[in-house]
C-alpha cells in the first residue's frame, strides 16, 4: 500500500517540490492551504489535477481543524512546513509570527498525539536558531542557538517542542536544521530571488537598478529541490533525530550579484564603502546596484555556515546542486518569465 503524506505549507517553494518528490514515489500526498481571496496555488497548478494529490483548507491557528484533518488523513507522515517564514517581516509582526511559527507546531503535534501517535512528524527548523555567531561556524547539530529574529525564536520553540514530544511522547519526531535554500519559486520579497527577478527586468528595460541591504551577509546557500530529498530521508531513517542540511561553503550576498551578473555577461565593479557603496557595468559604467539601509534588520545575521557531515554519514544525504548552477538555473528561469508581472519586491528587510 502506497504512504499517505500530509504537508502544511504545501504552496510554498519546498512544499511544492516535496510534494512533486513523494507523487514520484507513489504516495498519497495532502496538502493543507488557508483559504484567501486571491489564487495562492501557482507553485503546485501543474499537480493539482494529479488523482493521489489532495488539498483541505486549514490554518495553523486552528486547533481543531487540525486535529479534525489528522483524523481525516490518517498519515503516515506529516511535513510541517507552514510558517510566517520571511525573517525581516517577523520583525513587523512578530506577534503573528509566533502564533503561526511557534505555536502552530504544538498544535499540530498534540493533535498527532492525541488521534495517531504512531504518525512520522517532520519539523521544518532552520539555521535561523543560530544567529550567526562567527565563531561558532561552521553550525552543526551541537552548536548553541542564538536566534537573532522573531521568526527565529519562535523556529527555536518548534525545535524544542518537537523533542519534547518524541522523548515525552515516544512520537517519531524530527527536526530538519535547513539552511538558506533557494530556487525559482522561491518569493520575489527573499533577497536571491530579488536579484534574479530584477536582473531579468533590467535586461528587459523596465528597471535601472537593484537597491539591498547588507552586502556582507553570508548565507549557505543551496537548491531547495536537493533538500527536500533530505526532508524525507530523515523520516525514514531508523529512528528519530534532527539533522542539519546544508552545503558546506558559504557566499556573501556581493558573491551571488556577481554571479547573477555574470550569467548575463555583465561584470560588477564596486566602488566605496558601506552604505556609500555600489555597483557599476565594467563595459558601460552604469550604476546596476545601490546600498539602501531601509533594508537592513534590526538585529543582523553577518554569518551562516552548516556542518551537514552527520546527514551525509547517517542519511547519505548530499546537495547536488552547486552554488553557480543554483544562481545559473534561477536567473533562466526568471529571464524566460520576464514579460510576466512579477509583484514589486517589498521594503522589508531582506534575507529570509
Amino acid at each position: 500500500m502506497s504512504k499517505i503524506a500530509f504537508i502544511t505549507g504545501v504552496t510554498g517553494q519546498d512544499g511544492s517540490y516535496l510534494s512533486e518528490l513523494l507523487l514520484s514515489k507513489d504516495y498519497e500526498v495532502h496538502g493543507m492551504i488557508r483559504r484567501q481571496s486571491t489564487n495562492c496555488t501557482q507553485r503546485i497548478e501543474h499537480i493539482i489535477d494529479n488523482k493521489n494529490f489532495v488539498l483541505h483548507y486549514g490554518d495553523m491557528s486552528d486547533s481543531h481543524n487540525l486535529t479534525e484533518l489528522i483524523g481525516k488523513i490518517k498519515p503516515d507522515e506529516v511535513y510541517n512546513l507552514a510558517a510566517q517564514s520571511h525573517v525581516g517581516t517577523s520583525f513587523e509582526v512578530p506577534e503573528y509570527t509566533a502564533e503561526v511559527t511557534g505555536v502552530g507546531t504544538i498544535k499540530l503535534l498534540e493533535a498527532i498525539r492525541q488521534v495517531k501517535p504512531d504518525t512520522k512528524f517532520y519539523q521544518a527548523s532552520t539555521s535561523e536558531l543560530f544567529g550567526g555567531i562567527p565563531e561558532t561556524a561552521p553550525q552543526s547539530e551541537k552548536t548553541p542557538f542564538y536566534p537573532k529574529s522573531p521568526y527565529g525564536a519562535a523556529k527555536l520553540y518548534s525545535y524544542w517542542v518537537t523533542v519534547n514530544y518524541r522523548e515525552a511522547y515516544n512520537i517519531f519526531a524530527c527536526n530538519g536544521i535547513l539552511f538558506n535554500h533557494e530556487s525559482p519559486r522561491r518569493g520575489t520579497d527573499f533577497v536571491t530571488r530579488k536579484i534574479t527577478t530584477s536582473i531579468a527586468k533590467i535586461m528587459n528595460g523596465t528597471l535601472d537598478k537593484i537597491s539591498l541591504g547588507n552586502l556582507n551577509a553570508k548565507r549557505d546557500w543551496g537548491f531547495a529541490g536537493d533538500y527536500v530529498e533530505g526532508m524525507w530521508l530523515i523520516l525514514q531513517n531508523d529512528k528519530p533525530d534532527d539533522f542539519v542540511l546544508a552545503t558546506g561553503e558559504t557566499h556573501t550576498v556581493r558573491e551571488f550579484v556577481e554571479a547573477a551578473f555574470d550569467e548575463v555577461g555583465i561584470k560588477i565593479e564596486w566602488r566605496g564603502t558601506g552604505i556609500e557603496e555600489k555597483g557599476y557595468c565594467v563595459k558601460t559604467g552604469k550604476l546596476l546596484v545601490e546600498v539602501n539601509p531601509k533594508f537592513f534588520r534590526p538585529a543582523e545575521v553577518d554569518l551562516l555556515l552548516g556542518n551537514p557531515s552527520k546527514a551525509e554519514n547517517i542519511l547519505g544525504w548530499k546537495r547536488k546542486t552547486t552554488f553557480k548552477d543554483l544562481v545559473k538555473m534561477m536567473v533562466a528561469e526568471d529571464l524566460s518569465n520576464v514579460k510576466q508581472s512579477y509583484p514589486p519586491p517589498r521594503n522589508f528587510p531582506e534575507l529570509g
